[in-house]
């Protein structure tokens, strides 16, 4: 026997490209086409490069009180982690730990599996509807706990705030885990559920509608018991997970939310002039409510498509999925850029003799 004999045998989260292109539009991983608020990058040139010798503070205690006044929480309500991912990760081995399948959609953020593999948990997949809505009744089962992304991901569609609650109320003795990534694009979080549900975890980013991807943060808010388990699992992992100067400059983005909000409206706009336009070019495109459009041509080829949009030097998401490969995920970026995206998928379609109205 050798030491490869023990390793553990995961088949690993699939990122979004990071392609090295020249004059490239990037649109396939969701990331905010808007810059941080002005006040974080005064932060940043005002650093004082001596407190980076030091270890940060453990729990990041002058952010936590910012996002829970923010969030209308006790700072003891606030958990704080290495991007959202970190926060997922830390939530599954805290709060899935029975001998029932945790449940999510089929169709859904790509990661939940390969966190229920890497700590042999079993997992069950609820279908989605044909339209890729869920049915909140096939929740009503038996299970070790429930997570789902609220906008879904890579659909954008929403549940509703009436159609959480019964999920919660139809699983008392699980917790009930909704991921809100894209929340702040035009939905309404589930976070005033958390004073009448000891069940549920509302996770958030700031990677998205606060431009922080290349920072990593994220955010887990719930009942304070709850979170203080989910402390104890994260000091007993890494202790100092979110470094100095990120605590410093996610405190000037939450200190200067009303930035964040307005660009996010530009997004909206830009999304909804989007969908407009592509229906009008024939496309399926479900009522998104996320920084993304998810879409398919009844006459064009996912995969056709998407290579096509990569030699023009446009990039999107296409995965090779059963339900959903014939469908592209594509970020919301600039007018300037969707402009350029719309103009090309119209001399495309006419160069390949598909029919638009």
């Amino acid at each position: 026997m050798s030491w490869k004999d023990k390793l553990r045998q995961v088949e690993p989260y699939v990122a979004g490209e990071q392609p090295k292109l020249e004059n490239m539009i990037k649109l396939n991983t969701n990331e905010n086409p808007y810059g941080p608020s002005e006040h974080v990058k005064t932060v940043l040139n005002s650093i004082d490069t001596d407190h980076i010798r030091l270890y940060p503070n453990s729990d990041a205690d002058e952010l936590r009180h910012a996002l829970a006044v923010y969030h209308g929480l006790d700072d003891d309500q606030v958990f704080l982690g290495n991007g959202s991912d970190e926060v997922l990760a830390l939530s599954f081995l805290t709060f899935f730990n029975g001998d029932d399948p945790v449940l999510f959609p089929n169709i859904s953020y790509s990661f939940y599996p390969v966190y229920c593999d890497l700590f042999k948990m079993s997992y069950r997949q609820v279908l989605l509807n044909e339209d890729f809505t869920i049915n909140i009744n096939d929740f009503h089962q038996s299970n070790s706990g429930i997570i789902f992304p609220n906008p879904n991901a890579p659909t954008g569609l929403l549940l509703s705030l009436d159609a959480i609650e019964q999920i919660l109320k139809n699983n008392q003795d699980s917790m009930v885990i909704v991921d809100e990534a894209y929340i702040d694009f035009g939905g309404q979080t589930c976070v005033s559920l958390i004073r009448k549900f000891e069940n549920l975890i509302v996770i958030q980013t700031f990677s998205k509608s606060r431009s922080f991807a290349g920072a990593r943060l994220g955010v887990a808010l719930g009942n304070k018991e709850a979170i203080a388990h989910l402390y104890d699992v994260k000091n007993s992992f890494n202790s100092y997970p979110i470094d100095y100067i990120t605590q410093q400059i996610a405190l000037a983005s939450v200190l200067d939310s009303q930035d964040m909000k307005e660009k996010c409206q530009r997004i909206i706009r830009t999304r909804e002039r989007v969908k407009v336009q592509l229906k009008d070019l024939g496309f399926i495109v479900p009522d998104s409510y996320a920084n993304f459009v998810f879409v398919s041509h009844p006459q064009i080829d996912g995969q056709q498509l998407f290579l096509a949009l990569r030699k023009a030097g446009i990039i999107v998401r296409h995965w090779q999925q059963p339900l959903i490969d014939q469908y592209l995920r594509i970020t919301i970026g600039t007018d300037e850029q969707m402009d350029r995206l719309i103009a090309f998928i119209s001399q495309y379609l006419k160069e390949q003799g598909a029919v638009t109205k």
